[in-house]
C-alpha cells in the first residue's frame, strides 16, 4: 500500500499503521478509557440527513469562508496537535506548508517539536497558535510575545486539559516521550527501520517552544500524560483565560467548549470565537460529541461569537452539515496526522485536496453555490419510531 491507495481518511490510517512503529501510531490513533467518546465523534454525524435542492445553477462554487479575520479556500482547517517530528521528520514545518499551499489554515500546539519562530518564517499563510496555561505562568506570556513577533493571526486556549485523560493505548504500547525502547516496543521499532533512522539521525526530540523555560522540553521521561499532570495549571479558570484574550489583543478562541454555559462565558470574556471539542475523545470517555452539542451552541450564541467543530470530522459531508447547523469551519487533527506519518507534506497535501473536492463535489449535489447557502433546511435529524 502507498499514497496513490490513498482514496480517505481511513486509508491514510491504515498506511501510517504500516510505516509507525506500534506505540507512535496508537498514540495519534487512540482516545480515553473505553474510548467511547472517540467513536461518537465521527459516528454522531450520522444521526442526520443532508437534504439538497436540485435545478439550481451549481457551475461556480464558492467554498471560502473567514475564520480569524483570515480568508481561507474552504471550510476546513488543521487543528493544533503535539510532537509531529514524531510521526515524520520534517514535522510542523511539513503540515504548515502543506496548509499554505492548499489555501487553508495551519494550527500550531505549544507542544509542537518546531519553534513558533521557524514557522513564523518559513510559512506565510494564516496561522494559529494554541495555547496550554503551564505552572510557569512567565512561559505563557513568552509564547504570547512570541507569536506577536513571528506574524501569528489567532490564538486558542485549550481549556479541557488540565489533568491528562487516561489514555490506556499509551500505557500499553509503553508510549514516551521521546520514545525509548522497551522489551514491548522493540520488536515494533526494530520492524519499521526507516521511522527509526530518522528518528535518530534527524536532529534531537525537543519541544521546541519551552525547552529553553523547562527542562522537560527535552526530556519527558515517562510520558505525555505525566508531563500535562506534572507541568499544566489545575488552577486554571476563567479570569486566566481573560489575561490572555486581553494579552493578545486580537482573534482568540476558546478550544474545548461544550456547554452554552461556557460559550456565553467566552463572548464575556472577550473571545472572538470557540472551538467546539472534546480533545478527539482523548479527555473525557463518555462526553458529548462536538456535533451533538453544535445546534444547542449556535442557538444560543451564535450571531455572537464565531463556532468552529473539532472533533470527528472525516468526510466533506460532515463539514457540510456542521455547516448547515451553524458552524463557521470545521477542523481536524487526527485525519492530518495519520496523513503525515503515511507520507509527510505530500500527503498532508493529499488529503486535504481530496476533502475540499469532496466538499465541493457535496456542495453541487446539494444545489449550493456558496456555503453560506447552507442552513437548518439542509439537514434532517431522524425521528425515533417506537
Amino acid at each position: 500500500m502507498n499514497l496513490k491507495d490513498c482514496h480517505n481518511v481511513e486509508d491514510f490510517k491504515k498506511l501510517a499503521k504500516k510505516k509507525l512503529p506500534a506505540p507512535i501510531f496508537h498514540y495519534i490513533d487512540g482516545g480515553s478509557d473505553d474510548e467511547v467518546t472517540l467513536k461518537r465523534n465521527t459516528e454522531s454525524f450520522n444521526n442526520c440527513d443532508l437534504v439538497p435542492n436540485v435545478l439550481s445553477d451549481v457551475s461556480n462554487i464558492d467554498l471560502s469562508t473567514t475564520v480569524f479575520g483570515q480568508k481561507i479556500d474552504f471550510p476546513l482547517f488543521l487543528s493544533p496537535t503535539a510532537m509531529h517530528r514524531l510521526y515524520h521528520p520534517h514535522g510542523e514545518s511539513a503540515a504548515a506548508k502543506a496548509a499554505e499551499k492548499m489555501g487553508t489554515m495551519f494550527s500550531m500546539s505549544t507542544m509542537s517539536t518546531t519553534s513558533i519562530e521557524e514557522i513564523g518564517n518559513s510559512t506565510g499563510g494564516p496561522k494559529l497558535f494554541q495555547l496550554y496555561i503551564h505552572k510557569d505562568r512567565g512561559l505563557t506570556d513568552n509564547l504570547i510575545e512570541r507569536c506577536q513577533r513571528a506574524g501569528f493571526h489567532g490564538l486558542c486556549l485549550t481549556v479541557d486539559t488540565v489533568v491528562a485523560g487516561n489514555r490506556e493505548r499509551d500505557h500499553r504500547t509503553g508510549f514516551t516521550t521521546p520514545p525509548r525502547l522497551t522489551l514491548g516496543s522493540l520488536l515494533s521499532f526494530a520492524l519499521h527501520p526507516e521511522w527509526s533512522l530518522n528518528y535518530l539521525f534527524r536532529g534531537k526530540f525537543k519541544l521546541a517552544n519551552i525547552i529553553h523555560m523547562t527542562e522537560k522540553g527535552s526530556n519527558i521521561d515517562k510520558s505525555i500524560m505525566n508531563y500535562i499532570n506534572e507541568q499544566f495549571d489545575t488552577t486554571m479558570n476563567w479570569k486566566d483565560a481573560e489575561y490572555c484574550v486581553k494579552k493578545w489583543g486580537g482573534p482568540f478562541a476558546l478550544k474545548g467548549v461544550m456547554s452554552v454555559e461556557d460559550a456565553k462565558k467566552a463572548i464575556d470574556i472577550g473571545a472572538s470565537a470557540i472551538m467546539i471539542s472534546n480533545h478527539g475523545g482523548r479527555q473525557l470517555d463518555g462526553s458529548r460529541a462536538p456535533f451533538d452539542q453544535l445546534a444547542e451552541i449556535v442557538d444560543a450564541v451564535g450571531d455572537k461569537i464565531e463556532i468552529i467543530l473539532d472533533g470527528g470530522v472525516r468526510r466533506g459531508t460532515h463539514v457540510l452539515k456542521a455547516l448547515a447547523l451553524g458552524a463557521k469551519a470545521c477542523s481536524f487533527g487526527k485525519a492530518y496526522l495519520y496523513a503525515l506519518g503515511a507520507g509527510g507534506q505530500k500527503a498532508i497535501e493529499i488529503v486535504l485536496e481530496k476533502m475540499k473536492s469532496e466538499i465541493k463535489r457535496d456542495m453541487i449535489l446539494m444545489g449550493c453555490k456558496s456555503v453560506k447557502e447552507l442552513n437548518r433546511s439542509k439537514v434532517a435529524f431522524r425521528k425515533k419510531y417506537k
